[in-house]
């Protein structure tokens, strides 16, 4: 079971998520509005935070923002607009995944068991896999190096810090170096079944990957776009 943060300033959904989340063993703190959140988060990382877009004094993007500056803990977040602008621009700044209000609490739960499934990967079954095979505890590929059992992404040596769902597209791309992987086999690596994304989802979080990595270094050019067809991975 995990530790949750949930941020939003209706005490409503507070109330009834809170429920939903403990009824199911998790642990929630609960904060209204998005600078408490933050200086919450900042102070003790949870497993998950669930963060609404629109509250008073500091709003889920600018917290969501600030957040990514120095962690890479799933996010999940909240808003009752309908636009995809919206959601494109929580993906741009790291959001793992968008629920729109109003939502069920079923589907709510669904996509917490999605993230926190993604971020804990079995180390059990990872050890037990050959190195450098796709179950491996620890993949190489040139100058990359991606360890699943701990998160961990390194680049010649020096640490890139990925999202969840970041990490997830990259050691699908990497698994096979030089093979062209579809928008939709990169879905499906990274999302689960019960998790609609489309084409500009995936795009956006190549795009904040490529950021990352040429943060560390301004050469990085290893995930190569093939348009109209999707991405590969090329081995340096």
């Amino acid at each position: 079971m995990a530790e949750i943060t949930l941020i939003d300033d209706d005490e409503n959904i507070v109330a009834s998520v809170s429920l939903a989340l403990e009824s199911h063993g998790h642990t929630v703190k609960a904060y209204y509005d998005g600078a408490a959140g933050l200086e919450a988060l900042e102070l003790n990382a949870p497993d998950l935070v669930i963060l609404d877009v629109k509250m008073p004094r500091m709003d889920g993007m600018e917290v969501l923002r600030r957040l990514r500056q120095t962690s890479e803990m799933p996010v999940i977040m909240l808003t009752s607009k309908d636009d995809e602008i919206d959601e494109i621009l929580g993906f741009n700044l790291g959001a793992d995944d968008y629920i729109h209000k109003p939502f069920s609490q079923r589907l709510l739960l669904e996509r917490v068991k999605a993230v926190l499934r993604r971020a804990r990967p079995d180390e059990d079954d990872a050890a037990s896999a050959p190195a450098g095979t796709p179950g491996s505890k620890i993949m190489k590929r040139g100058k990359l190096t991606l360890d699943s059992a701990r998160h961990d992404s390194l680049w010649d040596g020096k640490p890139v810090r990925l999202t969840v769902t970041e990490f997830l597209l990259l050691q699908s791309l990497a698994q096979r170096p030089g093979f062209v992987k579809s928008r939709d086999n990169l879905m499906d690596a990274a999302y689960d079944d019960q998790v609609y994304v489309d084409d500009r989802t995936i795009d956006s979080h190549i795009k904040r990957m490529r950021k990352k990595f040429r943060q560390v270094d301004p050469e990085f050019d290893s995930i190569e776009t093939l348009y109209g067809v999707g991405y590969r991975y090329r081995e340096s």
